[in-house]
């Protein structure tokens, strides 16, 4: 049996736009959400929370991309972008971020090493 390679470039995981998802998700490669995620997401990969997506719970990815809502403490090993239309409430832990002019950010924020 040969093994999967994991590839956290890919896009495998959608949650669409009228889907609400209750649980935690957790994927080898990486996770778009357009609709709304009440628990935590693990990704090896990207999170990108499109503009109107909605997240109660904590984020762990290599890079993290908002433009919705996110209530939850986020941790990003590379970089977190947060999108003009970006609401986030919790802490963060990233390497790096970058923010949009308009992106709310209520939280502490700690800078780790990669």
């Amino acid at each position: 049996m040969m093994k999967k390679k994991r590839n956290p470039a890919a896009m495998d995981t959608i949650i669409g736009e009228h889907t609400t998802f209750r649980g935690n998700a957790e994927s080898d490669s990486s996770i778009k959400v357009i609709g709304r995620v009440e628990g935590d997401i693990k990704a090896a990969g990207d999170v990108i929370i499109l503009v109107n997506a909605v997240v109660v719970g904590n984020i762990w990815a290599e890079n993290l991309v908002v433009a919705g809502m996110v209530t939850g403490n986020v941790h990003a090993n590379n970089n977190l972008h947060l999108e003009s239309t970006a609401r986030l409430k919790g802490d963060m832990e990233v390497h790096s971020f970058v923010t949009d002019e308009g992106a709310v950010f209520e939280g502490n924020c700690k800078m780790i090493e990669s």
